[in-house]
């Protein structure tokens, strides 16, 4: 089990402006790859904080006609560790909107992809007593290693990891009212001590770009020492959560 982060050590980092690190600059591979990691996670196994980026898309911000959503995964540096672009049809995202399904490709800077997301369609639901949402993770594209998966609850936002075997590893609970215009914490607990391990923050961007786009940062904090399978799985998570809270 990943290390208990103390207090909000390290946690500055997920409120950098992203957008000063050039967009071309692409992490550097690491020399070394730990037996047993999956091809393409290497990227993963020395950080302990991510950020997400979604690109702005100019026709969609002034139009309001949706179109493919595309982000980079970058480090504390800003350096772009993955690109991903979403793979869904127009009519779907004009239909659906948020709720819609979708698979995103994840590549790394080669261009291969190396991951992919799975979101199957599940009618809007609001209260979460039904239709709850999930995401597969797939590394290699293919192979399934977790799920993120909605849990029922009333109140707040709360979702299950699970491992490619189903375990529940660990646990996600969001706030009760989610807002836009401020930073939106979701805290990540073990499943077995309900320890703190980790952070996803949604940040605000600004009023400019809230207003006329949906495009989100989010912020990804958790202990170096993860299993570099999780890591991933939480780095899904971010997408389901930005889907189904943020988009609109």
């Amino acid at each position: 089990m990943a290390a208990k982060l103390q207090g909000d050590e390290s946690i500055d980092v997920l409120h950098r402006d992203v957008s000063e690190a050039p967009s071309d600059a692409w992490m550097p591979a690491p020399q070394s790859v730990p037996s047993g990691c999956p091809p393409g996670l290497e990227y993963l196994t020395t950080t302990d904080q991510v950020i997400v980026h979604q690109i702005v898309e100019v026709i969609e911000a002034v139009s309001g006609f949706e179109t493919k959503n595309m982000y980079k995964i970058k480090n504390a540096m800003g350096q772009t560790m993955y690109s991903v672009l979403e793979e869904s049809t127009c009519v779907i995202r004009q239909c659906c909107g948020h709720s819609r399904p979708f698979e995103l490709a994840i590549s790394n800077g080669q261009g291969t992809e190396v991951m992919r997301l799975v979101r199957p369609f599940r009618c809007d639901n609001t209260l979460g007593f039904c239709c709850l949402q999930e995401l597969e993770v797939q590394c290699p594209p293919g192979e399934t290693i977790g799920w993120i998966k909605q849990n029922c609850s009333l109140f707040s936002p709360r979702f299950s990891v699970t491992d490619a075997s189903g375990q529940v590893v660990y646990r996600i609970k969001g706030p009760c009212f989610s807002c836009k215009w401020c930073d939106v914490e979701f805290r990540v607990t073990s499943s077995e001590d309900n320890e703190h391990v980790g952070t996803i923050t949604k940040q605000w961007s600004g009023l400019s770009k809230e207003y006329f786009s949906d495009a989100d940062n989010f912020g990804i904090l958790f202990p170096s020492d993860t299993d570099v399978k999780m890591k991933a799985i939480l780095i899904g998570a971010v997408f389901l959560i930005d889907f189904m809270y943020f988009e609109n």
